[in-house]
């Protein structure tokens, strides 16, 4: 068997040398993208594009994943000492220029756009949402928390919806704040819970929670990280609200291949996998990263679901 070596260090300064690689990896640095995203990013064909990522996945700077009828960049996480050093000094210089700034604006505006789309969804779904839910899912997601309620905590529901699961934990809880961004979920969600005194309903982005620092026991994320724009960012989020040694659990579907929901569910990604959780809750700070796949309900029609959970660092 004939080995391949790794690239050099020279290689892999050949191929950051192209400023549009180097704006490339600066960019993946930052978000899972696609080929279209980074396009319209950089303002590039997508050949053009495409071949620029073609040379750095040989060179081993970006990885890339398959999302049903997508593909997904990203940067190489396992980068060699030499590789992540040559990285720092480029993008030290990178960060300098105006071209760098032009691509971190354009980089939100892609990510508004996604936003944008979960939510036109549930601007026309807040009525539908929870029969929806119950054929697609059944009774699973209801029942994988239950082990979890301590009558002292503080809960966050984290993308609570019409407050289903809000409505569910309250009575077993000292309080819990429902946070969601869309006005029609959260009316819905206030109408179902006027009767709740424990409850209290805020608008906000899991991106960026209106919670301060260190204020739950357990945030719960149930089926909702598939219309976040960045999940990643979430979790770090989730992290930052919650108390030493608090816990988070998610609760949401396992990889799938039903591109179709991209329309009829306004979802921005298609499933979740154990390395992609494990990877960013550690990333995000948590310890002992646990993913369990749930027993299949055979009612539901939807995809598989899992339940993940982290602790925050002490």
């Amino acid at each position: 068997m004939i080995m391949t070596a790794p690239p050099s260090v020279f290689d892999r300064l050949t191929a950051l040398a192209d400023a549009t690689r180097s704006r490339l990896v600066a960019l993946l640095e930052r978000h899972e993208l696609t080929v279209s995203e980074l396009c319209a990013i950089l303002q590039l064909p997508q050949s053009t594009v495409s071949r620029h990522l073609k040379v750095l996945m040989d060179d081993g700077w970006v990885t890339s994943r398959a999302e049903a009828t997508s593909r997904l960049y990203r940067i190489e996480s396992r980068l060699d000492d030499s590789a992540a050093k040559l990285w720092f000094l480029v993008r030290e210089e990178l960060n300098r220029t105006a071209v760098a700034a032009q691509d971190a604006r354009r980089l939100e505006s892609v990510l508004a756009q996604r936003r944008t789309r979960s939510r036109a969804f549930f601007s026309s779904a807040a009525g539908s949402w929870d029969a929806m839910r119950a054929e697609l899912f059944g009774r699973s997601a209801d029942q994988a928390f239950l082990g979890l309620l301590d009558d002292r905590w503080i809960v966050g529901d984290l993308g609570c919806g019409t407050g289903w699961l809000t409505a569910a934990v309250a009575p077993f809880v000292r309080r819990v704040i429902a946070v969601d961004s869309s006005p029609e979920m959260l009316d819905a969600a206030t109408k179902r819970l006027e009767s709740v005194s424990n409850v209290d309903v805020r608008a906000g982005e899991l991106e960026k929670l209106p919670l301060e620092d260190q204020t739950l026991d357990l945030a719960v994320v149930a089926l909702v990280l598939p219309y976040v724009a960045v999940p990643a960012t979430a979790l770090t989020e989730a992290y930052r609200a919650l108390k030493p040694d608090g816990r988070m659990l998610i609760i949401d579907m396992m990889p799938h291949q039903r591109e179709e929901y991209r329309q009829q569910m306004g979802h921005l990604w298609l499933g979740f996998s154990r390395e992609e959780l494990e990877s960013w809750t550690r990333a995000a700070g948590f310890r002992r990263p646990r993913y369990r796949p749930l027993p299949v309900d055979a009612e539901a029609k939807g995809p598989a679901l899992f339940v993940a959970s982290a602790i925050r660092k002490s």
